[in-house]
């Protein structure tokens, strides 16, 4: 057997230990791995401090680098996440419904685990414990594969909760960390259909392309963010200015920043000076249709058909003028990747027409695309963000990581 495959092999067995470990035995672990968290916070900075030098030698960009960097409160929130997971309802073992048929028998839906999950992501050495913690909690075992620009980070963090995992009486298996970060080590993951249930990639567009073509295991997609705010014609210029600077650049390189604003033609005269006199604080490059430029100039780059496709994960921002709500929803629905679409709005109308014709994960009225986040939407971590229709849509949470089955009840009947 292959490394890998060693590892399958042995997360298939704890994820059947942990279908019958009680709410508190999962518990007891989660708070162990949040307080061992926080006592190796000397260690884990050491290790993000040896990953983030390696990256900058290597020329990673300065917005990457923020998602590879970790600080004491960074890590402080992750271990409070973790809290919060504990805190959380447990789905397994619910029953969902019991309904008598006329022939007696008794049937209900009961809430399981998937089983196996494995993870392939990129640099954010956050997502190693959020996924670990989130899949204990539902009762699945967990194979991580994150990128090598983390992967010191990621194998400190991982060892800490394999450690916290022995000393509460719980396999430390159900949480293993791929210790190859090669291409061939993610396709091997992809084809292992013996002992993986689910395979969720999380990162770029490149790599949840890749995973979707070549998997042979089902895959949950997630990530990919090319988030629009627009401005209506009725909207609080002032507010739309400021949710803008807030989608964009409160961190730009995570999927839930906006990458596009689409203004109403009737307020861009004096609605986009308002968002760049915000937007030029950090720096933003702003790349614009002829009308963006004509209003503000030839600081705009013109924008290409391919910028308007673009998640840039930088202080980059396309702009488009349209002449109102139809064609922004048709501007959003052929551009964005299903992840996150705002509206900024006075018009009650015009909200719920956005709401009801935009087709993606999160809408918002009103309000920065960044609150799609499994944390802001209460349901404790995340293990990815759904841009798919099937199960799990938008923030994925404990509940998205489970599965029911059809329990019977009868007394004697037979067909």
């Amino acid at each position: 057997m292959t490394p890998i495959e060693k590892q399958g092999a042995a997360a298939k067995i704890a994820a059947g230990f942990l279908m019958s470990c009680s709410t508190g035995d999962k518990n007891k672990a989660l708070l162990l791995i949040a307080e061992r968290i926080c006592d190796s916070t000397r260690q884990i900075l050491q290790a993000n401090q040896e990953d983030l030098e390696q990256a900058r030698a290597a020329g990673m960009r300065q917005t990457m680098l923020d998602r590879l960097a970790l600080t004491e409160q960074r890590i402080a929130g992750i271990a409070d996440g973790v809290r919060q997971v504990a805190a959380l309802e447990d789905p397994i073992g619910k029953v969902e419904q019991m309904d008598v048929r006329p022939n007696g028998l008794v049937i209900g839906r009961k809430r399981v685990p998937l089983g196996v999950i494995a993870m392939i992501y990129e640099a954010r050495p956050n997502v190693t414990v959020d996924a670990a913690v989130l899949c204990l909690k539902s009762g699945n075992a967990v194979i991580l594969r994150g990128g090598k620009e983390a992967y010191r980070t990621n194998a400190c963090l991982t060892e800490i909760m394999r450690g916290a995992l022995r000393d509460s009486g719980l396999p430390e298996d159900c949480v293993a960390l791929v210790s190859d970060t090669s291409r061939e080590s993610a396709r091997e993951l992809m084809e292992l259909t013996a002992y993986i249930d689910v395979l969720i990639p999380r990162g770029g567009a490149g790599l949840i392309r890749t995973v979707v073509e070549n998997a042979k295991v089902p895959v949950i997609q997630t990530g990919v963010g090319n988030c629009h705010v627009y401005v209506d014609s009725t909207a609080d210029l002032d507010m739309g200015a400021e949710i803008i600077f807030n989608a964009k650049c409160s961190r730009p390189s995570v999927c839930n920043a906006a990458e596009t604003l689409l203004v109403a033609r009737d307020v861009a005269a004096a609605f986009l000076p308002k968002a760049k006199a915000l937007l030029d604080t950090k720096l933003t490059q702003l790349r614009g249709c002829p009308e963006t430029i004509a209003i503000l100039g030839d600081s705009v780059r013109p924008a290409t058909e391919e910028d308007y496709y673009t998640e840039y994960g930088d202080y980059i921002l396309a702009v488009k003028v349209v002449s109102g709500l139809d064609e922004a929803i048709a501007h959003i629905n052929k551009y964005n990747t299903g992840h996150s679409e705002a509206i900024v709005t006075d018009s009650y109308e015009n909200a719920q027409r956005f709401l009801n014709e935009v087709d993606a994960a999160a809408v918002y009225v009103n309000a920065s695309t960044r609150f799609t986040d499994g944390g802001e939407f209460g349901l404790g971590a995340e293990i990815g963000i759904s841009t798919q229709k099937m199960h799990a849509r938008g923030p994925m949470g404990l509940a998205q990581l489970t599965s029911t089955k059809y329990i019977i009840y009868g007394n004697g009947q037979v067909r």
